[in-house]
This record gives C-alpha cells, structure tokens and sequence, in this order.
C-alpha cells in the first residue's frame, strides 16, 4: 500500500492555495482557526448542499474579514433581494465579534469540473437508492465532456445495500497524482444511505499548469 497524501495539501505554493489567509501571534492563532471553522460550519449548514458551493476564502486583516464564496448556484446564496446574503453577513460578523465583513459571492461556471460539487452530486444520487456503477460512470463521462483531462472516483462501503462493505473505482482519462505541477482537484464527501455511510472520493486533473 503506498502512503496516502491529500493531492491539495501536497501542492501548496505550487499550483494550490490556502484556503484561509492571515498571520497572527501564536496565542491567538487557536482563537482565529476557531472562529474560521466555525464560519464555514455555518455556511455549510444554512445553505447545505443546495447552494452548490465548491470553497469557502476567508482573508483576514486587523479591521477587515473578506469571505468569498464559490458556488454553482449564486441566486440561492443571495438569496430574495439579497436577504440571504445580508443575514449571512450579520451572522458571521456575530463569529468575529462584530469585525466588518464583506462577502463575495463567485459563480462557478462549469460545476462538472470541480471534485467536491462532482463528489456531492454523486453522494445525492447514491442517497435517491441509484446504483452506484451508473452514478460514478455517468458523472465521469460528463466530467470528460466538460473538459477534464482525467477523473478518478472511488466509492467505498456498503454498495447497493451489500452485506459486506467494498471499494469501487472509475477512472477516465489520466490522473498522474505524482507529478506535482500537475492541476489536481480533490475531494472526499459522505453520503448517507439506508445501509450506511458511502465514501465518495473524487480526483480531477485539469492539465499541467505551467
């Protein structure tokens, strides 16, 4: 079995970015990843998977928090009139006690080539009892379509209801997980099915960035 390592994290600085972004003294650095995670959980659970999101950036400065968010379905995030977006601000002004906050609201243009918003329409076909082979090789060719260089899904647990748990994959095109200038989008989700808890793991690869 070889070692295991998150294509993301492994490609920082290179063709990958961090998702937070700000420098603080060691003892408060607790305090500020605290008030992050807590953000995200809540965008995560007022918008759930309807809104289509695919990251959450949150840049920090002394008097000002900037929280981006990347979703296939912007109008769900706005919200009527912009309602939704103006209670977001205030709750998450709330978390950072009562820093300005400004949100921005970024639309994904092409959802079949990103790996979480792949990953979690997989996992709500795999919860609506599809089968698990039709769901992975019909999103994949749909991710190839729209122009990947390769994907990889892996699917593991109870499939189809099975007695015994197992790993499934579908690969299309190449994904060369050890070149590290190679543009590799990741993603793992859970899906929730009568049998159990399904992984869904998918890796998307873009093509070399230069």
């Amino acid at each position: 079995m070889g070692q295991k390592v998150n294509p993301i994290s492994m490609r920082l600085q290179v063709n990958k970015d961090w998702t937070s972004k700000w420098f603080v003294d060691k003892r408060d650095y607790a305090k500020f990843l605290k008030d992050d995670l807590a953000v995200r959980k809540l965008i995560k659970d007022k918008l759930g998977s309807r809104a289509a999101i695919n990251k959450v950036e949150i840049t920090r400065t002394p008097n000002l928090v900037t929280v981006t968010i990347a979703t296939a379905k912007a109008g769900v995030v706005i919200g009527r009139g912009g309602t939704g977006a103006t209670e977001l601000k205030l709750l998450i002004e709330k978390i950072y006690g009562g820093t300005p906050t400004r949100i921005n609201i970024e639309e994904v243009k092409k959802p079949d080539l990103y790996a979480k918003l792949v990953a979690e329409n997989i996992a709500h076909q795999l919860e609506r009892r599809m089968s698990f082979r039709r769901a992975i090789k019909s999103t994949a060719a749909a991710t190839m379509r729209a122009g990947a260089k390769g994907i990889r899904i892996e699917v593991s647990g109870r499939l189809n209801g099975a007695e015994m748990s197992r790993r499934e994959k579908e690969v299309a095109g190449s994904v060369p997980l050890h070149t590290i200038r190679a543009n590799i989008d990741y993603a793992q989700v859970n899906a929730q099915t009568v049998a159990g808890i399904i992984g869904v793991k998918v890796w998307i690869y873009k093509g070399e960035s230069v």
